[in-house]
């Protein structure tokens, strides 16, 4: 029990470190669209390298945290299960569909052209909505604090990005990125 814990622990607090740097890195981004690091001005930057490995390392962690601490908070019994699953799947689908629609150039950050169709028509951040939905059900299944607070800390980059991301599509798409900015909200 204790070596369990103690690796819990640790991964949590490694989390908690990639997640700071996820979040200085975004913040960064919107206080100097200059010398932004998201969007990153390219696939073989630095920027784009820090901001990839940074979420694959998070994802991994919320992973292993997922199982390390199952249940091990408030929520007992079915109910978690019954509302957490639909909220899981409809999140993961939103964000599939969002990727699927403007492929996975763009949703790298990348810039591969604009379009605002499929789920783009209804939020101008399908992705993101479809990622915050998708970790609170997974947060509500697991049942546990720690996942809640990773959760958290994450949805709030999600709600921070796009507004460095809107100056950098302005910056490339101009005029028709504006017009859809007016027609389609940011979140819902």
């Amino acid at each position: 029990m204790t070596i369990n814990y103690t690796l819990t622990q640790i991964l949590f607090i490694a989390n908690i470190i990639v997640i700071f740097v996820l979040l200085t890195t975004i913040v960064w981004s919107v206080a100097r669209p200059d010398r932004r690091i998201w969007p990153p001005p390219g696939r073989r930057s630095w920027q784009y390298a820090l901001t990839w490995i940074g979420w694959c390392a998070a994802i991994a962690l919320n992973a292993c945290l997922l199982f390390l601490d199952w249940n091990t908070w408030i929520l007992a019994g079915a109910l978690r299960f019954l509302v957490g699953i639909p909220l899981a799947l409809l999140g993961g689908l939103l964000a599939f569909w969002g990727i699927a629609t403007i492929g996975w150039t763009n949703s790298t950050g990348v810039k591969d052209g604009f379009l605002p169709s499929g789920p783009y028509r209804f939020t101008r951040n399908p992705q993101y909505v479809g990622d915050i939905v998708l970790f609170l059900g997974l947060s509500i299944i697991a049942n546990s604090q720690l996942l809640w607070i990773t959760h958290a800390l994450l949805t709030l980059w999600f709600i921070i990005a796009p507004l460095s991301e809107e100056v950098w599509l302005k910056e490339q798409y101009g005029e028709e990125y504006e017009r859809y900015r007016r027609e389609a909200p940011r979140f819902l």
